[in-house]
Parts: structure tokens; sequence; C-alpha cells
């Protein structure tokens, strides 16, 4: 579906946005493969191993309404990954988070509209669940957005829908090459905030892959969410910490002890999948009556349980370190 056609990815020199692009390259034969973001030097760097003819680099912010309206002119799809992601920071600096999560939201949503941009989804996090830090309460507002979205499109083509997971692999400012590195430079001990701290574990293949397969079977609206396993944060110390003694520090400000995906006050709204769960919106759409239990690809679902949470210190699927090392591997 992406042979010939235009795709704009925001934020898209980050870890995901790399590769999501090989994965693109390899597979498909894309007209235009728009990166925006408003890092030059990232962008010059990624260009250094990235550049195939049909690429296009665009500075920008997502803050910036003009800049997304012109950038976004006669694409097709989209993926909507920019973000300020650090949860410390956030708390630090929330006005800023603001901006970027929320109000850039709002911005690549009417771009996207106004160019009868085709698919839009948006990368959300574990974290919008049942919120506690402001970036979780950001990309919660974020979700809401691009959710009633659907109602604003009017004559518009325009379908918007929202990819939520755990933590990824490796992935820039995450904890794995934090270890790596205290380890490598001669560290006397590992600190861990809480050793009975767990967290969603995802690889970033498996990101992009679910991503792209969702552009297929997305409606608009929904909230889609990958089965994917939890990881307990003192494994990941012991797995990439050499043997160094663990060191508790307690837990940052706007952390949890566990991550949430899908919420008990939400299970009315859970359909489950093969492979992932669909949350249906909380409000219905003017133009469309979509019945979120089957999808374009033929696939079902049914209703979660009452009261149904997946929550990743509940997930009956955890990973041991040895598969701990070897998810690395595969991303």
């Amino acid at each position: 579906m992406f042979n010939g056609k235009s795709i704009l990815i925001t934020g898209g020199t980050g870890s995901f946005g790399k590769k999501y692009i090989r994965t693109l390259l390899a597979s498909y034969k894309p007209k235009r493969l728009i990166i925006l973001s408003r890092d030059e030097l990232k962008q010059f760097e990624m260009q250094q191993e990235l550049n195939d003819p049909c690429m296009r680099y665009f500075i920008g912010d997502v803050r910036d309404s003009d800049r997304m309206m012109q950038a976004m002119n006669d694409v097709n799809y989209i993926i909507h990954a920019a973000a300020l992601k650090q949860v410390s920071a956030a708390e630090y600096n929330p006005m800023e988070c603001i901006k970027t999560n929320v109000h850039g939201a709002e911005n690549v949503i009417r771009a996207a509209l106004a160019n009868d941009v085709s698919k839009v989804i948006a990368l959300s996090t574990d974290k919008a669940a049942s919120p506690n830090n402001l970036y979780g309460a950001t990309k919660l507002c974020s979700d809401k957005l691009f959710v009633a979205a659907n109602n604003m499109r009017g004559g518009s083509q325009t379908q918007f829908a929202v990819v939520r997971y755990g933590n990824v692999v490796g992935s820039r400012g995450s904890v794995v090459p934090f270890f790596k590195k205290l380890a490598a430079e001669g560290a006397k001990s590992l600190p861990v905030t809480h050793p009975k701290m767990t967290r969603f574990w995802i690889t970033l293949q498996q990101g992009v892959d679910f991503v792209l397969k969702n552009f297929a079977r997305m409606q608009g609206g929904e909230i889609l969410v990958p089965k994917i396993p939890s990881v307990r944060l003192i494994d990941l110390a012991t797995a990439y910490g050499n043997g160094l003694p663990i060191k508790e520090v307690g837990v940052r400000p706007g952390e949890k002890m566990h991550e949430i995906m899908c919420s008990s006050d939400d299970s009315h709204l859970m359909l489950e999948f093969n492979d992932h769960y669909v949350m249906q919106p909380t409000i219905k759409f003017y133009s469309t009556d979509y019945d979120y239990s089957y999808n374009p690809l033929g696939e079902t679902g049914l209703p979660v349980p009452e009261g149904f949470e997946y929550h990743s210190g509940s997930n009956p699927a955890f990973l041991n370190i040895k598969q701990i090392l070897e998810c690395e591997q595969q991303s």
C-alpha cells in the first residue's frame, strides 16, 4: 500500500524514524519519504546513512502550524512520532512539553485535514493510560485529539488512529544504553529505582512492523495496542550490569512502579484480537458507524472481561534475563 505514495514522519530522526525508513525502503517503493524534525545536526548525520532518491529532509517543528501545512502538501500517510518524552524533564518544563505534545498534535491534525491526507497514525505511550506524570497527561490529551479528529474531517477522507506501546529496547534515552555505559565506564554499582518496578518491553522492529500493519487494519478513531511482554528492572540491570551490584535510588518524579496500557476503567471499550487490543472511541462519529470488532484485514476481536486491565506487573508474559538479551539482538 506504500508503493508510489508520499509518507511523512514527524520526529523522523529518532530511533523509530530510522528503523521505520529502513524497513519501508526494504519492502516498498514510495514516491517520497519525508523526514521532518527540528534538529539539523541529526538530519545531517542521518543523511550519511540514509539518502535514497525518494527521501526528503525537512527542517521544521510541530509547534509551527504554517510549516506543518507546507510539509504535508501532497502527502498520503503520516506517522506522528515527534514528542518531548523524558518524564523528569517534562515535570520541570511543563509548558514546553504541552507546546510540543498537545499544541503540536493539534497542528498536525489541522494540516492533515487541510491537505486531505489519507491516513494518520500517532504514536502514543503506556504512560498515557491512567497518567500520573505530565508527559503521560500530554500524551493522553494528544490521543484524545487524534481520536476526536475523525469527527472534524467533514468532507475530507482523512482517518486518524493511535498506536500505544511500551518501552522500546535500546531507544535513545532508554535504560539499556544507560546501564551499558555505566558498566563500560567502570561504575561501582548500577542504580535501580525500585527492585519491584516493571515495564512493558518491545523491540524497535516490532514497533515499526506493528505501526506499518496498522495502516492497513485501521478504520479511524481506535487506539491499537500490541500484546507484548514485561520486564523487571532488576532483571534488566542484571542482564547488562556485568555482575555489578544493584543500588536502589528511589522512584523519580512522575514515575510509576508499573505501567498500564489499558486501564480497568476502559475495559468496556476494549476488544481483544489475536496479537493486539483495540480501544474503541468513547465518542460516536457523525459521519461513520464503524464495527471495530472486525477490521479490513479480516481479523475479528472479542470484548474483554469487565474490569480487565493490561498491566505490566500482572502481564502473564515476562522475559527472563536470557530472553532480554535475545530481545536486544532482534532489535
